[in-house]
Parts: structure tokens; C-alpha cells; sequence
């Protein structure tokens, strides 16, 4: 195992995909190291004829697990949407993992994000140095992939400005990249695909055109159904970066977990969960990703300055912050929060007195 502080997918459940690729006798596409059904089996989880258990990457809807993966082995792009923190990022990396081997060959989209991260740049000294040659270009991630037969992934494409997404519409099309400069082009290799992902939030930033969307199968991933799925989620999510992490805390935290997906779902969806209190939501986007996120930072406080067992305490910090990113407003609405639904639950009495500390 590597002491890289987050190991990439395909380095941290080598032995599972190792396992799938042995029981694996089902049709493969061109380069694809799984077939579709056991990509879909190293991302949802089970057990293999040879007893080996494969955990669970993702929590939700199996038959949208298994479009998305049928759509990756067409000549059709791939769009994960979804609001934040519904792991989209991580299913791309585990298709990637999963499908080609590596989750390396990526994008990240920003404002600042340019043509060259999607087509080539030049190594300039040595295009100075010997003019236009192969040896001076440098491939981006989607050349290589389109190179190597591989899948690419592109992060949060909508925040890419609008001219550098143009880019992708002739690679999608056409499935080559042209090389003026050098007066030839690339041509995809069979297996190359792209998955992208895109967040709902941020689709007034640079919205995609009806000609890029076109070339793609779009799967929304919603966030979980339920108070059980997202609570497994968090807590598996919390006990493995825990342990990457090395926290020597207990985790025997579950009613914490709860409580704190609980307050999530409420204040996200504008109701308490038995429907009988109306309450504002926050700006904040209170995602399943923020719950782990506030619940990792709970561990961490207990281990290193406390007793190791998570409590109300170690909670409301990380509450309050992930709840609070307005001054203002967001203060009245968790002030609110606290004072006609938080108050009135006995059982969360200890989260009340630690929340108003912190107030």
C-alpha cells in the first residue's frame, strides 16, 4: 500500500479489481480491462464465486450505475450531473479505475482552465530550439487517452469557459485531434471515452451548448433516498479516511451520524423529517460529501483532544461551519433551527448546549 495520503483508486482496491479481472468471463469491450457487469459489480459491491467480497463504491440506484456504464461502452461521451457532493467525482474515478486501469488521465475545469489542457501544448524550448516537431508537443490528457484507447475523465466542465468546451465537440465527434502545426492528427484508438461531470449549482457559470450536450448520455445522480443510505454512506466514507488518516478514535458513533444527517435532510429539504415543522434552508448546499466532511473533523477533534469517543462536542464545530457559510443570513436560519426543532428534541439535548456554545 502507498503512503500517498489519498491513493488513487485503482492503487487502494487493487486486490478487488485483480479479483474481478480472474472470475471475469464476460464479453469485454475493445481495451476495457472488465466487462460491463463486473464494473458494475466493483462499483456497487457483492461477493465473487471465490468468496472474495468486493466493498461498495457507491450507494444508490444500480440501474443508473448500469446505464452509465453501457453508455461508456458506446461511442457516446459520458455526463455525471448532479448537485454537489453527490459523488460524481468518485464515480468517474472508479469507472476510470475500473474500465481502463488508471484514474490518472484527468482535467480539472476552472475559470482559468485553457484550450491546451483538452488539446496539446508545446514544450517551448524545444520548439524554439527545433521548430514543430512530435518531440516538442506535450499531450494533454485527453490526447493520450485518445492515444492509449483510455477513459479520461473531465471534472466540473461547466466551469470551463464556454470557447475552451468547444473543444471537445470535433474530439467527440470526429474522434480525432487535429495537429496543424505538424500537419497530421490523432485518431482515437477503440476504447476511448470520456466521462465528465457537472454540478447543477453551477450551470449558469458556462452552461453547455445544445451541441455539446448533444454528445453526451447525461445520468443525474441524485442524492440518497433515504436516512439509512446516506448515514451508511457517511459512516463508511468516515471509517476509511480514518483509518488513511491513522485518527486513533472509536467510531462507535453512529447516533452522532445520524443526528447529523438528520439536521442535512431537514434543513436542505425545508421540513423536518416527520413533516410536522417547517424550517428555512440555509445557502449552503448540505450535501452527503459536507456531512462526511463535518463528521471527519468530529473524529479528529476526539482523538487528539479528547478521550477518542466522539461526542456532541466534537460535532457542533464542524456543524456550525458547514451550516454557516453566510454571516448573516445563514446564522438567523441555524439560530432558528436550533431554537424550535434542535431544543425541542430531548434526546439532542448535549448537541443544543454545544451548538449554542459555539453561537
Amino acid at each position: 500500500m502507498t503512503d500517498a495520503v489519498r491513493p488513487h483508486a485503482e492503487q487502494q482496491h487493487a486486490a478487488e479489481l485483480a479479483a474481478l479481472a480472474a472470475v471475469d468471463d464476460r464479453p469485454r469491450p475493445p481495451q476495457w480491462r472488465l466487462s460491463p457487469w463486473a464494473v458494475t459489480t466493483y462499483l456497487l459491491g457483492g461477493t465473487l464465486a471465490d468468496g472474495t467480497v468486493v466493498s461498495p463504491k457507491y450507494v444508490g440506484s444500480r440501474r443508473l450505475v448500469e446505464i452509465a456504464v453501457a453508455s461508456l461502452a458506446t461511442d457516446r461521451a459520458l455526463l455525471l450531473l448532479g448537485v454537489p457532493g453527490t459523488a460524481k467525482s468518485w464515480v468517474s474515478e472508479h469507472l476510470a479505475a475500473a474500465i481502463s486501469g488508471t484514474s490518472t488521465l484527468v482535467v480539472q475545469g476552472t475559470a482559468g482552465t485553457q484550450e491546451e489542457s483538452l488539446r496539446y501544448g508545446w514544450n517551448y524550448a524545444r520548439l524554439l530550439a527545433e521548430g514543430p516537431s512530435r518531440a516538442a508537443l506535450v499531450p494533454s490528457p485527453v490526447m493520450r487517452a485518445m492515444e492509449t484507447g483510455a477513459l479520461v475523465r473531465i471534472e466540473e466542465l461547466t466551469r470551463m469557459p464556454a470557447e475552451v468546451q468547444d473543444a471537445l465537440i470535433s474530439i467527440l465527434s470526429e474522434k480525432t485531434l487535429p495537429v496543424p502545426e505538424l500537419g497530421t492528427e490523432v485518431q482515437a484508438v477503440r476504447g476511448f471515452n470520456v466521462v465528465a461531470t457537472a454540478n447543477n449549482r453551477d450551470k449558469g457559470v458556462n452552461d453547455l451548448s445544445s451541441a455539446l450536450r448533444r454528445r453526451f448520455n447525461t445520468v443525474v445522480l441524485p442524492l440518497p433516498d433515504s436516512l439509512a443510505d446516506e448515514v451508511r454512506i457517511v459512516d463508511q466514507r468516515v471509517r476509511q479516511l480514518g483509518d488513511a488518516l491513522e485518527l486513533p478514535a472509536e467510531l462507535e458513533a453512529m447516533t452522532e451520524i445520524e443526528r447529523v444527517v438528520t439536521i442535512f435532510r431537514e434543513l436542505r429539504g425545508g421540513v423536518t423529517l416527520d413533516g410536522r415543522t417547517t424550517v428555512k434552508s440555509p445557502s449552503a448546499t448540505l450535501s452527503t460529501a459536507e456531512a462526511i466532511s463535518v463528521m471527519t473533523n468530529g473524529v479528529a477533534l476526539a482523538a487528539h483532544f479528547g478521550d477518542g469517543r466522539i461526542s456532541a462536542s466534537d460535532v457542533a464545530a464542524g456543524l456550525v461551519g458547514a451550516v454557516v457559510k453566510d454571516p448573516v443570513q445563514d446564522r438567523v436560519v441555524w439560530r432558528e433551527y436550533l431554537e424550535t426543532v434542535v431544543k425541542d428534541r430531548p434526546a439532542w439535548a448535549d448537541l443544543y448546549r454545544a451548538c449554542r456554545e459555539l453561537d
